[in-house]
């Protein structure tokens, strides 16, 4: 499948720019000059990824809430992005629903750094939900006495998309079978997503066998990677500034969306660790603060032996991998409070749990602040 993105402005300049960005990441762009028309494509169409203008603000704001609001258990949510004139908006945009941010006027090498990654993250969320291509013919009974026929479009672990011979009416209750092409006979209870005029509906399972359900798995699993695009080029190199127990501060040309969980792989001489992380704060084009929820003491332990060897090691740098695992982190993470005594211990974790409050420079002053000579926090 190819990743689609919706552009709304008006600028062409910036519109040609990002066009072309997108095109080097196997991101495929419509463009619309008018927001009503955007709020209608978005209804009835699904986009991978939403940019928008805040050269009209009050129309791109609707087009944010827009996207939160087709977000379901069959369907994510679009990877956003504002595109604003001015940076200081860039706090209230982020907090109203952006994962990314572009200042204008655009230039090529930041619209690449900062679409790296939201093309990145979209591309995990997509393999996420293994939403595969697929044609079949499907009967779907409404009820004892009316069948209607449809072809499969895409399926996934929790739904799939069909073309009916007639629309369904919304939230409808229906009864689904098909064949997998080259696999098994699958029957289930579906309901209506959404439909639009044209009998494109959107039907999520409620109930499925458990023989079925687990068939549907291995078949997605086999075709997934057939599905999607090849992954995009590495991110931008990542910078560890600041080291705690609790979590650290990168700086990345391409930081991660706030409250987006993230692989983090810690190298130096001899050593290296792997462990989650919880972005806290993210500066566009700059960098983004990381939480490690600490799951277990393992995890903690290798994080404190880590710091202990850069602490022994003056003038060491080590070397930092960061990928996304998801748009929005669980609720157990975004919750993730941890030892009290702990934390009181750990003025970077307190400034990264704070730091959505500040303005960059305030967050920034107070990290520098707050630095060792070895750039590591004990």
């Amino acid at each position: 499948m190819i990743l689609q993105a919706l552009l709304v402005s008006k600028d062409d300049q910036t519109a040609e720019t990002l066009i072309q960005v997108l095109a080097q990441f196997g991101v495929a762009v419509d463009r619309s000059n008018a927001a009503d028309v955007a709020l209608t494509r978005l209804a009835e169409e699904r986009f991978d990824q939403v940019i928008v203008d805040f050269d009209d603000p009050e129309a791109a704001s609707l087009l944010l809430d827009a996207c939160r609001r087709i977000a379901g258990p069959d369907r994510k949510p679009p990877v956003t992005v504002a595109l604003l004139r001015d940076g200081s908006q860039i706090r209230s945009i982020l907090g109203a629903g952006a994962h990314f941010i572009l200042t204008k006027p655009i230039a090529h090498e930041q619209a690449q750094n900062t679409l790296r990654a939201a093309t990145a993250m979209l591309k995990r969320e997509r393999r996420q939900s293994f939403r595969v291509a697929a044609q079949a013919a499907v009967s779907i009974r409404i009820d004892d006495s009316k069948t209607v026929e449809g072809i499969l479009l895409d399926l996934s672990a929790g739904g799939m998309d069909v073309l009916a011979a007639k629309p369904l009416p919304s939230a409808a209750l229906l009864r689904v079978s098909f064949e997998l092409p080259g696999g098994a006979g699958i029957e289930g209870d579906a309901e209506v997503a959404w439909s639009i005029p044209n009998g494109q509906t959107g039907l999520r399972f409620c109930d499925m066998n458990e023989k079925m359900r687990e068939e549907l798995g291995d078949w997605l699993t086999a075709r997934v990677h057939e599905a999607l695009p090849e992954e995009p080029d590495a991110a931008s190199p990542c910078k560890l500034t600041d080291l705690s127990l609790g979590g650290c501060y990168v700086q990345t040309e391409s930081p991660f969306p706030q409250s987006s969980a993230v692989d983090l792989c810690l190298r130096t001489a001899g050593m290296e660790i792997h462990t989650e992380g919880l972005v806290r704060v993210m500066h566009p084009g700059r960098g983004m603060g990381i939480e490690f929820p600490a799951r277990t003491e393992e995890q903690r332990k290798s994080v404190g032996e880590f710091i202990e060897f850069l602490t022994g090691q003056p003038g060491t740098t080590p070397q930092l991998e960061t990928s996304p695992r998801s748009l929005v982190a669980n609720a157990v993470d975004l919750n993730q409070t941890g030892s009290a005594a702990t934390d009181a211990d750990d003025p970077l974790l307190e400034l990264l749990r704070i730091g959505n409050t500040l303005d960059e420079e305030a967050f920034l002053a107070e990290l520098h602040r707050q630095r060792s000579p070895v750039s590591v926090n004990q």
